[in-house]
């Protein structure tokens, strides 16, 4: 598998966890991210025969009518859980930035302004063919910490997965601010997190640390560009891959857990 890597061995939890590196200013994270949940729609339904729908739970997994996983000759769907670690790309970024995305990128990355044009056009087209809708007229490019520290307070309020959502949707397509800490409140109270209580997190910094840790971890593994995808601490794989590169990856890891499985019970039977 291309851009898939094996890392150290882990104990197995018994849902596959699959642990993203990502920032909110990384348009390819925003694509990753929906094949990644395509590619686990996909993974469920070939084991399972239905669709899996990520939830804000953070866990996606199959059943049959009756509540039963549907086995076949690879293993049963497994439920997958998902969290998000923080990443930035550009952490000396202010966070009003005064000009456009052609221009932060040409001035902050040295490319010329005709080859960033065409760099959003390419990545605004792909960004279609999973259903979004990228809008670098509108886009406030800024800091993203504070936007990493909602995310964490939303993962203690179990709401992870809805906050990184609505913060990329506001990023990406409808132009908002998702770098100061009144927008960042509002943000969060539309998926129902108290907007105060955001404010005070934000204004004391408490989940910085917890952005910190996620950087170091991220060191640690080897990441340099994000999106970067760990699953069951076992095998990371590198950008913004196709759906079916995830689904092959969770089929894997099914059939290795099969496999344990059926290891364990024939040592078992031979006592």
């Amino acid at each position: 598998m291309s851009d898939i890597t094996e890392l150290s061995p882990a104990s197995v939890p018994s849902a596959i966890k699959v642990d993203v590196w990502s920032d909110i200013a990384c348009p390819w994270c925003y694509i990753g991210k929906r094949r990644l949940e395509e590619g686990v729609a996909a993974y469920s339904a070939s084991l399972g025969g239905v669709g899996a729908a990520l939830g804000s739970d953070g866990v996606a997994g199959t059943t049959a009518a009756d509540g039963s996983s549907t086995p076949d000759a690879r293993g049963t769907a497994i439920p997958v859980e998902i969290e998000y670690h923080s990443f930035e790309l550009s952490p000396d970024t202010p966070v009003d930035f005064a000009g456009t995305e052609i221009e932060f990128l040409a001035q902050h990355k040295g490319f010329a302004p005709a080859q960033v044009v065409e760099m959003l056009e390419r990545v605004t087209g792909i960004a279609e063919s999973v259903g979004l809708h990228y809008d670098y007229d509108a886009l406030q490019h800024t800091n993203t910490v504070k936007a990493h520290q909602v995310i964490h307070y939303a993962k203690a309020h179990g709401v992870q997965l809805a906050a990184k959502e609505r913060l990329l949707k506001a990023y990406f397509e409808e132009g908002k601010h998702v770098g100061r800490d009144e927008d960042l409140a509002d943000l969060a109270a539309e998926i129902g997190l108290d907007r105060d209580d955001v404010l005070r997190s934000l204004g004391e910094n408490e989940y910085l640390d917890a952005v910190r840790a996620d950087q170091a971890q991220a060191i640690a593994y080897g990441i340099q560009g994000v999106p970067f995808f760990v699953f069951d601490q076992k095998y990371g794989v590198s950008g913004a891959q196709e759906a079916a590169a995830f689904a092959e990856v969770l089929g894997q890891l099914t059939a290795e857990r099969a496999e344990l499985a059926a290891a364990s019970a024939d040592a078992g039977a031979a006592r």
